[in-house]
């Protein structure tokens, strides 16, 4: 099954996250089909790009978002 999800990037206690498409049995980190978008935390307030028109392709074809993209989501529109 596919699922759009986040993927941890930089340092210790500054999170940055890729929102990525990857299959639900791959590792948090590990091998992705496609990247969509960023999330950065850190920033005041919080900045999410998102590639609306993947994100919403991605959907039809069946990949389910985790809880906190699917907030994501609902946020950045």
């Amino acid at each position: 099954m596919v699922k759009i999800r986040l993927q941890r990037q930089g340092a210790k206690k500054a999170p940055f996250y890729h929102i990525v498409v990857a299959d639900s049995r791959s590792p948090r980190d590990g091998k992705i089909i496609e990247r969509i978008g960023t999330y950065d935390p850190m920033t005041e307030p919080s900045t999410i790009v998102l590639d609306k028109e993947k994100v919403e392709q991605w959907i039809k074809n069946g990949a389910k978002p985790t809880d906190t993209v699917k907030a994501l989501i609902e946020k950045a529109k």
